[in-house]
């Protein structure tokens, strides 16, 4: 008979390999090297990444995504703007809401992020037989399921 582990015991394990992964740079450095060529903060490449997955964003929506105030979402987006990697617009709908954009140059820049990000996923996922990789997507998917089913 299998014994179940307390969930505090699954969490530190949890916990405990993460901070392992964390220590890893070398899973990092294809990401981390677009970045430093480009010179972008890691709350810059989550606005860039954001705005590519989902399209023009407001101010508040990034900050949700991001997890910071929508005074630094303001900093992040003047900073990437300067850049010409977004721009800002007023809403159609709603002429009081500013939403942010990806410019082309903005696009270019995320899509290489995004190759870098790929590059990196697949280094690790290519370290787990075929089998191990779907059983990680499952437990995945259904975690993303069981939390939209709580957040509903």
């Amino acid at each position: 008979m299998r014994t179940i582990q307390p969930v505090t015991t699954d969490v530190q394990r949890l916990k405990d390999v993460l901070a392992a992964f964390g220590r890893r740079r070398s899973l990092r450095d294809p990401l981390a090297a677009v970045c430093e060529e480009l010179g972008l903060t890691a709350p810059q490449i989550h606005a860039l990444a954001w705005l590519r997955l989902d399209g023009p964003l407001t101010m508040g929506e990034l900050s949700r995504r991001i997890a910071s105030s929508e005074k630094t979402i303001t900093g992040i987006v003047d900073r990437l703007a300067r850049r010409s990697f977004v721009q800002r617009f007023r809403d159609e709908a709603d002429r009081r809401v500013i939403r942010a954009k990806l410019t082309r140059p903005g696009q270019k820049v995320a899509e290489k992020l995004d190759e870098a990000t790929t590059h990196a996923m697949e280094l690790l996922l290519g370290m787990l037989e075929p089998t191990e990789r779907q059983q990680l997507l499952r437990i995945l998917e259904n975690l993303h399921a069981r939390m939209q089913k709580r957040a509903a």
